[in-house]
């Protein structure tokens, strides 16, 4: 795996993560990401759209066009309450994978 390539499955949960925030279009999600990530993460707009549009079809998201300030229009996306429930099933699932690699990276390191 390369610097700021995500683990496969990861990237809805992050979107997930980052629109819990608040309403975000996507160049906003992809640069938070970047952000909190400190530059380890990047996410390509042939993945960020794909995902969000997955999202949209779980109706775990929906979307609106805004104008913005600067008079351009974008798409800005917001959780469900659905949305918010699969949130906490990734969260869970996450903390089970990575408990699961330390209990097999300790044991590694022991024999």
């Amino acid at each position: 795996m390369r610097r700021g390539e995500l683990l496969p499955g990861t990237l809805e949960m992050l979107i997930l993560k980052t629109l819990s925030i608040e309403p975000m279009h996507g160049y906003a999600i992809a640069q938070h990401i970047q952000k909190v990530s400190k530059d380890v993460l990047t996410v390509e707009e042939g993945s960020l759209y794909p995902a969000l549009q997955r999202l949209l079809l779980k109706r775990w998201t929906r979307a609106k066009w805004i104008t913005t300030p600067s008079n351009r229009r974008v798409r800005v996306y917001e959780l469900t309450k659905a949305g918010h429930q699969q949130l906490g099933v990734e969260e869970t699932r996450l903390s089970e994978i990575f408990a699961a690699i330390r209990r097999v990276m300790q044991v590694s390191q022991r024999a």
